[in-house]
């Protein structure tokens, strides 16, 4: 603990660090300080005090954004191991004063020149990114200087690796354990962030105008307070705010600062958005691993908990893990401390050994519970009393614009996209649904968007507006925060059917950055992809857009030739993605071939593309390997649509359904040819001769053992469906149990036509 004549205490801390958090708590009982003065926007030092309050649980964010700009919202998260959370609520239970000595939070926000809405966005820039540009302390991006170099953004995990540590707060944890005492600790982190300072190159101008205010507001609390000060900022700030520079300078330095007001709030944040993977610049590698370290500090057993939460997710996912592996793992990770001269197993021995004794040496079965255990999933809570957030804010002045007003009780919104009130209407709702906020729910999906109109189902819950506060981190508009996630997805997207759906959305939602970027990874991946499942899939929602996407936006043309040239790519790669495959995979594959032909029909294509995917089809339906099931299903779109006749429909089901087949390939075709349509068979009577005869050359061994698959067939019919088709098999005149008519025959032929039909279509013998 570094102390001046003034009693002036600086605690270099790590932003998110377990460690800093344990030994400052440690320090301030030893000082116990006049006041307490922390790294953070100075304009927020009057909210500081709600942290303290019982129904705030961490993780939370600190919200501030210019009043008149929602868009330049800026992000300072607090988890409950963070040392400077913990600072806040030392000094609220000590009734020590405690505020915020950083620039305002105005000064981070860049200006802008009011572009307009429509304007495109820089090529891989999202709205989620340049609101990380104002995140918070001094890594972040913001002001003029741009990224900075790793030893300003995390000095302490400079340091760790320098020591041969990969995780910098095993490193701070074996430092404080080694030094019990906390003053050498700080005053060591102090001279190693002078070292690194001096052989670097000067700070940006925006990170020189930061520490210059620090000093400032250090300077005025040592005016106003009397008795020792502490002052927790991040350890690279250290040496700077010891030095002695002239108040003169500092003053001239920021001079010139924005005098615009900014709204400040709280809202509830996420574990795995302290992350630094997650983009979050001042984040930590582990979130997950930084809340035990806090949670068991000072423990023996810390290693063995460890251990057993990785056991338990483990064992979640169905694996078997036994009580002496753990025993083993742990062993293992104490030698490997041992060996490694630590004072205790880090999170490196702790891997090393949960993949040596648990994962069989696998390490990509650690990959699978990588995030469940190191990122965690915990969601934090707000005060009921807070400040609106300003993803709030700006739903309730859409709200208005839409007249649109939240009720609880289920309500009907009929919308006319022809209208702008109608379309702004809709595309608010569906911007909502993305953010995971289901105020509205659309009914009869597809059969009104032909008409121009939607039809709506309306009813607001309370938890709405919490979810909506969460998905800030996107945006702080409706507009930007949907913009801002559809960008993610579409970057974790794996499959060319995941991005034309996100495609579909985006544009449904009225959100062209987002679609524009998800059309050139699409177009991207299609050029190098022969993934014919996926080809299919991303058929119908692209249709969808060429064909309904009048009311949302003009020019489908680019889109529609992306369309065709897929459709022409999945009908060449047909006839080898339909080979031999098993059961679930051919039913799938069938559905998706169903799906994209609807597509095809939707969008009125062209009949060269026609032809080629007709093409495509009768290669799948005459390849020797090609399964029976989408062999069948290839068959019956081809006659649906006329590409078949109806004598090469018949003799090609006679070739299919000879006995020289076998049994499950024959019902397998059987069940391909008519799911979409058993309908047909009561009015075509040589496609139902056909069938008769097949059944009835089965023995009734093979009947019984495949009765299940030809009930399939039938199960689309509805039940006078079923009793047309046994009049049309049976014919018409004597009296049924069941109450239809059947030929005049008193003798066992048409009994036997009965016994077959009975379990045929209803299931049990006993079902009349």
């Amino acid at each position: 603990m570094g102390k001046s004549a003034s009693d002036l205490s600086f605690f270099g801390v790590r932003h998110h660090g377990p460690g800093s958090a344990a030994s400052l708590m440690r320090a301030l009982d030893e000082l116990q300080p006049a006041a307490v003065l922390i790294e953070g926007p100075s304009d927020a030092t009057s909210v500081l005090p709600m942290l303290a309050d019982p129904a705030m649980k961490p993780p939370v964010a600190l919200l501030c954004y210019p009043e008149d700009d929602p868009s330049q919202t800026g992000f300072w998260p607090f988890a409950e191991f963070s040392p400077e959370y913990r600072a806040v609520l030392w000094a609220v239970g000590h009734g020590t004063p405690v505020r915020f000595i950083d620039l305002p939070s105005i000064a981070r926000h860049v200006p802008k020149s009011a572009p307009s809405e429509d304007a495109p966005e820089k090529d891989g820039e999202n709205d989620a990114e340049v609101e990380n540009e104002a995140e918070t302390e001094n890594e972040t991006e913001a002001g003029e200087g741009g990224a900075l170099p790793r030893e300003y953004r995390d000095p302490i995990g400079v340091l760790a690796e320098a020591a041969g540590y990969q995780d910098g707060e095993s490193w701070w944890a074996d430092l404080i354990e080694q030094n019990p005492a906390p003053g050498p600790v700080f005053e060591a982190i102090a001279d190693a962030m002078a070292t690194l300072r001096a052989d670097l190159p000067p700070l940006p101008e925006f990170e020189e105008k930061r520490e210059a205010h620090m000093r400032l507001a250090i300077a005025e609390a040592r005016k106003e307070f009397s008795g020792p000060l502490a002052v927790v900022c991040g350890a690279w700030h250290v040496p700077a705010l010891r030095a002695a520079r002239p108040q003169k300078e500092d003053r001239a330095l920021i001079k010139g600062l924005p005098r615009k007001k900014s709204a400040i709030t709280w809202a509830p944040w996420t574990m795995p958005h302290l992350a630094s993977a997650y983009g979050y610049g001042a984040g930590v590698a582990a979130p997950g691993w930084c809340e035990h370290v806090w949670r068991t500090q000072g423990r023996r057993d810390s290693a063995s908990l460890w251990l057993a939460r990785i056991a338990r997710i483990l064992r979640e996912k169905g694996h078997a893990i036994s009580t002496a592996s753990l025993i083993e793992a742990e062993r293992l990770a104490l030698a490997l401390a041992a060996i490694r001269d630590r004072p205790r197993p880090g999170f490196e021995e702790l891997r090393e050994a949960s993949v040596a004794g648990l994962f069989g040496g696998e390490a990509l079965l650690w990959r699978t519970i990588e995030d469940t255990l190191l990122l965690g999933n915990a969601v934090g809570e707000i005060p009921a009393d807070a400040p609106r957030a300003p993803l709030i804010e700006d739903l309730q002045r859409n709200q208005k614009l839409a007249r649109l007003k939240p009720e609880a009780l289920e309500r009907e919104l009929s919308i006319d996209l022809r209208s702008e009130s109608g379309l702004f209407r809709s595309t608010l709702l569906h911007r909502l649904a993305i953010l995971g906020v289901p105020w509205g729910k659309l009914t009869d999906t597809g059969s009104s968007r032909g008409t121009f109109r939607e039809r709506w189902i309306l009813a607001w819950e309370p938890e709405y507006a919490v979810q909506l506060i969460e998905k800030l981190i996107y945006g702080a508009t409706i507009e930007q925060a949907a913009n801002g996630l559809v960008a993610e997805r579409l970057s974790q997207a794996s499959t060319l059917d995941a991005l034309a759906g996100l495609i579909q959305s985006a544009m449904t939602a009225g959100l062209p950055q987002a679609a524009a970027r998800g059309l050139a990874l699409f177009e991207e991946r299609a050029a190098l992809s022969s993934d014919c499942p996926e080809m299919l899939a991303s058929i119908p929602p692209l249709a969808d857009i060429v064909r309904y996407g009048q009311a949302r936006f003009s020019d489908v043309e680019h889109l529609r030739g992306l369309l065709e040239r897929l459709i022409v790519e999945a009908a060449i790669n047909l006839p080898h993605a339909v080979r031999e495959l098993e059961a679930d995979a051919a039913a799938a594959m069938s559905a998706r071939i169903s799906a994209a032909h609807a597509g095809v029909r939707l969008i009125e294509a062209s009949p060269d593309i026609l032809d080629a995917w007709f093409g495509g089809l009768r290669n799948a339906l005459d390849d020797a390997r090609a399964t029976a099931r989408v062999a069948g299903c290839a068959a019956w779109i081809l006659y649906e649509a006329e590409a078949l006749t109806a004598d090469e429909a018949v003799r090609l089901l006679e070739r299919r359904l000879s006995p020289g087949i076998p049994v499950i390939e024959a019902a397998n075709f059987l069940e391909g040819f008519f799911s979409a349509s058993a309908a047909r068979l009561i009015h075509d009577e040589a496609l139902r001769q056909a069938v008769d005869r097949w059944i009835g050359t089965l023995d009734e061994d093979d009947f019984v053992a495949h009765l299940p698959l030809l009930r399939r067939v039938f199960s689309a019919l509805d039940r006078m469906e079923r009793k047309r088709l046994i009049a049309a098999v049976l014919g018409k005149g004597s009296a049924m149990p069941s109450g239809l008519v059947l030929a005049p025959d008193d003798g066992a032929g048409w009994r036997a036509h009965l016994d077959i039909l009975r379990p045929l279509l209803t299931g049990s013998a006993a079902d009349g």
